[in-house]
């Protein structure tokens, strides 16, 4: 697999299209098709590699894995703690950042249970790079 292809497809999983990583990543709307093997350049063009650590963020790969189609990723993947994400969330309540026993189950439940769901579950992946912790999110040990 080139590297024109890998980027490609990973991107495809991530929801963006080509266009879209090269505006996330900050670089030229049209250089990712530059690495795409053709007649002129039959290994396609090799960017910088400034150019491939800022893609290679944005997918949340490295820039090794670009490369050459070896699994790592940029940083290792955390657990979500929910009652964390609740300590977390005392600042949207009026009671001096304080949440009542009540708030707190409420919220939990509703975290977790979106949390639990395949969307909610992917979404935390693509975005965060996070996954449930082994207790569903809920700390418990």
């Amino acid at each position: 697999m080139t590297l024109f292809e890998r980027v490609k497809e990973i991107a495809k999983k991530r929801g963006y299209s080509l266009a879209e990583l090269s505006r996330r990543a900050g670089i030229g709307q049209k250089s990712i098709y530059t690495w795409k093997p053709s007649k002129t350049y039959p290994n396609g063009v090799t960017p910088s590699r400034e150019v491939l650590e800022k893609v290679s963020n944005e997918l949340n790969v490295s820039v090794d894995y670009l490369l050459s189609g070896e699994e790592q990723k940029n940083e290792t993947t955390k657990k979500v703690n929910i009652e964390e994400l609740l300590d977390g969330t005392a600042m949207l309540t009026d009671r001096d950042g304080e949440l009542t026993d009540s708030d707190r189950a409420a919220l939990r439940a509703l975290i977790s249970t979106y949390l639990q769901s395949t969307e909610g579950r992917e979404r935390l992946k693509k975005y965060s790079n996070m996954e449930l912790d082994d207790n569903g999110g809920n700390g418990d040990d």
